[in-house]
């Protein structure tokens, strides 16, 4: 069965048995940037993406300095597309316990409209996104990489290229990590007018016994939820969302008072189990090359992933456009984000372990600051000025 390739504004064709230069399994940020960059410099480009329309996905939200930097060298409008300036970090617990300006701008778009908007740019530089078709299986022969979508279909590629976020192709396992034992949640609400308000600029980690959450506005004037618990708090609510929000405002006056009023936008929140927190690949003996969370998974609102995604993006494009192999790239990787990987890992540790520890941050609020700046993608790493991808 043939599958429909998107190859412009409103035209459909019929994939062809042609081997593509670069066979990417996902359109997330990591896949549809990395599509982007190759057909930029004109390579043949395959985008092999599950869903079949725009979708929301467990994700903060939070695009920081490096993130808004490459989605700008990728062509991707933040300001047109209606991203929110985020210019301040609170942390709370039962109440604020510090507040600061961040060490750097920042802005809040959903990933329904930013992962769309990748891949209509991925589609403009002439790459074939083909939509709703999941990839089950990846072999490498002597001419390159084969890949079964499901109904059936081989597409292949002289490379491949895996880029399916936090879900698995089987036999491409990506490992356990070291904090596995979270399970993620994201809803969306619409705040009354004085938290809406009250809430834009700001991003907001609300700690609780068990887990935290992160809070912030986001285009529409709704606000994002996206909180890490313990499997055993979840347990302990008898696995029901309802009681498990309860719960973490009884803990929270703060979010208590947020969510007041507030309308629900989904009829249930999206989850995720499961996640290997921590885990940082550190070869491609295989020759296939992992970008996104199949190099890196970073605890949510202690890091930040967005900009990992997109600069695994950036560094494996630079790799393969100038020759090196997918274990190059993997090992240069894992050495660049291995020490925000290791803060960020510690940092979530302790505040689901020892929230209490939090109030030191009263004795100097710029601490948030500076947490949030040693968490990310180093600076004498990012390749925005290099010109090479």
């Amino acid at each position: 069965m043939a599958s429909a390739a998107l190859r412009g504004p409103g035209e459909v064709t019929t994939a062809q048995e042609s081997r593509s230069d670069a066979l990417i399994a996902g359109g997330g940020l990591a896949g549809a940037g990395l599509g982007i960059l190759l057909a930029r410099q004109g390579k043949s480009v395959e985008i092999i993406e599950k869903s079949s329309e725009m979708h929301d996905s467990v994700c903060g939200e939070f695009l920081s300095r490096e993130a808004v930097l490459y989605l700008e060298e990728l062509g991707i409008d933040l300001k047109r597309l209606g991203a929110i300036p985020i210019h301040t970090v609170r942390l709370f617990a039962r109440h604020l316990l510090a507040e600061c300006a961040l060490p750097f701008p920042a802005r809040s778009l959903t990933r329904r409209v930013l992962d769309e908007a990748l891949l209509t740019q991925a589609v403009q530089m002439r790459a074939r996104v083909i939509r709703g078709r999941r990839v089950e299986s990846l072999v490498r022969d002597e001419h390159g990489w084969s890949a079964k979508l499901s109904g059936g279909e081989l597409r292949l590629g002289k490379n491949a290229f895996l880029a399916t976020g936090k879900h698995e192709v089987y036999g491409y396992a990506r490992g356990s990590g070291v904090q596995s034992n979270l399970i993620a949640f994201k809803i969306y609400f619409r705040l009354t007018p004085v938290q809406q308000n009250d809430l834009t600029g700001c991003v907001e980690l609300i700690l609780f016994p068990g887990g935290y959450a992160g809070l912030q506005a986001v285009e529409g004037d709704r606000a994002n939820l996206c909180l890490l618990v313990k499997r055993a708090v979840l347990r302990q609510c008898g696995g029901d969302w309802a009681q498990l929000l309860l719960r973490i405002q009884c803990s929270s006056e703060h979010l208590a008072q947020r969510l007041a009023g507030a309308e629900a936008l989904l009829d249930k929140p999206l989850a995720l189990s499961a996640i290997p927190y921590g885990m940082l690949r550190r070869h491609a003996s295989d020759s296939l090359w992992r970008v996104g969370d199949q190099a890196a998974v970073i605890p949510s609102f202690s890091g930040d992933g967005m900009s990992i995604a997109l600069h695994s993006a950036h560094l494996a494009a630079e790799a393969y456009l100038s020759g090196r192999s997918a274990e190059s790239f993997q090992q240069q990787l894992h050495y660049e984000l291995r020490p925000a990987m290791i803060r960020a890992t510690v940092l979530s540790r302790l505040m689901i372990a020892f929230p209490a520890l939090a109030h030191i941050v009263r004795l100097q609020p710029s601490w948030l600051g500076q947490f949030a700046a040693n968490t990310r993608v180093p600076e004498p790493a990012l390749l925005i000025t290099r010109g090479n991808a």
